[in-house]
């Protein structure tokens, strides 16, 4: 795995665990989630994301999302929550396509900076 991406999942994991108190409370919990979310990818545009660290950043981001959500009382049987009912939570906005859609803003300025360039524009 890519050592820039571990650390940034080791500080997201950081920052959870100082905020676990919040977490508690319902308001504050969405709230949680984007902090860590931007605590994981900043300076993710410049991530060359392999199969293995979007794995990483799945599992990660599910870790979170079970401890922010807690257990669920089934026919008086509580259990933690599988994958797919943690997908349907977040409607499928998972940090992966978070960081795709952040690359591709980038590079869609990046496309504009070199068109003018090639026109001779400034």
């Amino acid at each position: 795995m890519n050592t820039e991406i571990a650390e940034r999942i080791a500080k997201g994991n950081r920052v959870y665990y100082v905020k676990a108190k919040l977490i508690k409370m319902k308001f504050l919990k969405k709230n949680i989630k984007m902090m860590i979310r931007t605590v994981v990818t900043y300076s993710s545009e410049t991530w060359i994301l392999m199969a293995k660290d979007e794995n990483n950043l799945h599992i990660f981001e599910r870790q979170i999302l079970r401890k922010i959500i807690g257990a669920v009382n089934i026919d008086n049987i509580w259990r933690t929550q599988n994958n797919m009912e943690s997908d349907k939570l977040t409607e499928n906005a998972d940090i992966v396509r978070f960081i795709r859609h952040k690359e591709s803003n980038g590079w869609g300025i990046f496309k504009n900076w070199t068109k003018q360039d090639q026109l001779g524009s400034y």
